[in-house]
């Protein structure tokens, strides 16, 4: 595969799958603040933000900053439920053992987080030494630092970069970078993913070596 020198994967519905666990928790304790909101709320307004993201959406929504144990007890329960409930998405395994260009990991989690999924799945291994995180950057997604920020890190030009995304945020931090975006709809629908920007879309992982030699 000659067409690009580096494969950068979102975390988050593109390796692991955690966003259903991880927004079940947050939708219980939004409602529990008086927030009427159902998960399907959560993957339309919240999935792709950064924490930091999420916690102005919450004041905003609410009127007043939420409590100031909110933050660290949605942390800690999601953390617990991640550990024992996570799986790699289906086919990720397999494509990662196949590729034949450098890959890494840049996301909108922060770094303990992103270790704690990789490593609950078996895939920290795969990762080491090439996990990025928002936090490593000024600016979150959609703005195009982290992406840019792994290349820098890698030696590999933003044009010569392949991104996976799963979310209309990170599509368009990817088109901002000047990369070539994968859309993956599993569970975002494709014409969300088309509508960011993404330049090709596909649906299971098991597509994606195709689509990287094309």
């Amino acid at each position: 595969m000659t067409r690009f020198d580096l494969v950068i994967f979102d975390c988050d519905g593109v390796l692991v799958d955690s966003e259903r666990i991880a927004n079940r928790i947050f939708c219980t304790m939004l409602n529990d603040l008086g927030l009427s909101v159902s998960l399907e709320d959560m993957f339309e307004r919240f999935v792709g933000h950064s924490l930091q993201q999420c916690a102005a959406m919450i004041t905003e929504m609410l009127g007043r900053p939420p409590p100031d144990t909110f933050i660290p007890e949605l942390q800690r329960r999601t953390a617990a439920a991640l550990s024992v409930e996570i799986k790699p998405i289906p086919g990720v395994p397999e494509v990662l053992a196949g590729l034949t260009v450098p890959y890494c990991v840049a996301s909108s989690g922060d770094h303990e987080k992103i270790r704690l999924t990789l490593g609950a799945t078996g895939l920290l291994k795969q990762f080491e030494g090439r996990i990025f995180s928002v936090l490593d950057v000024e600016h979150p997604k959609p703005a195009p630092d982290v992406y840019l920020f792994a290349a820098s890190r890698l030696g590999a030009h933003p044009s010569r970069c392949a991104v996976v995304e799963d979310t209309p945020i990170g599509v368009r931090a990817g088109v901002a970078a000047g990369m070539h975006v994968f859309g993956f709809s599993a569970s975002t629908p494709e014409p969300r993913l088309r509508s960011a920007g993404a330049h090709q879309v596909f649906s299971h992982m098991r597509q994606l070596p195709g689509l990287l030699s094309m």
